[in-house]
């Protein structure tokens, strides 16, 4: 992993799956390598919320695993990574996260993360939120993992709801060290009443 970094995206079964598309789109344009699982609930919400289909998914990433493939290179904690995003992250996927308790690739690599001390980030997409929700998150922060419900920015005066996708999935990969060319916040350029 000398000369080329490394993440892996996850796509779990949370409604949003815009979110990881985005940031696949986005990373592939910064040239970082891409490691890419997708749940099962995922590919069916591709179908309810997108017109993309699973090849053009999968097409913006440089390596795609089965999510049963739990021998696969992301499962190990010697592949050096920078850390796993997962966009979007649903209540099963941070639950399973949060207790140790895997049963597909997509835990495992996220569990892996978390045990390597390297950057996990969950757009965990659920609300209303009931205490169980909240303690799991809070389990999750205390293992290290970040967790970033996706909640749009409105200082930068959207137009669009691509351009509320794009902003915060380049602020989830703020948090990785990448510089995506996104409006920032400025307060000297606010308006006065």
């Amino acid at each position: 992993m000398k000369d080329k970094k490394r993440i892996i995206v996850g796509i779990s079964g949370a409604t949003g799956i815009q979110y990881g598309i985005r940031a696949l789109e986005l990373l592939q344009q910064l040239d970082i390598e891409t490691h890419l699982v997708i749940s099962k609930a995922a590919e069916l919400v591709r179908s309810y919320e997108t017109v993309y289909h699973h090849q053009s998914i999968i097409s913006l990433a440089n390596n795609v695993y089965s999510l049963a493939d739990v021998g696969a290179a992301i499962a190990s904690g010697s592949f050096k990574t920078m850390g796993m995003l997962i966009a979007p992250c649903s209540v099963k996927t941070m639950s399973e996260i949060a207790t140790g308790v895997t049963s597909s690739l997509l835990s495992r690599a996220a569990d892996v993360t978390l045990k390597e001390r390297r950057k996990l980030v969950l757009l965990f997409r659920e609300t209303p939120l009931h205490t169980g929700h909240i303690k799991t998150m809070l389990q999750v922060t205390e293992m290290g993992g970040i967790v970033m419900p996706p909640v749009p920015a409105f200082y930068m005066h959207p137009q669009s709801i691509d351009e509320m996708i794009t902003h915060t999935v380049a602020r989830a990969l703020d948090l990785f060290g990448f510089d995506i060319d996104i409006p920032r916040w400025e307060p000297s350029a606010r308006q006065k009443p």
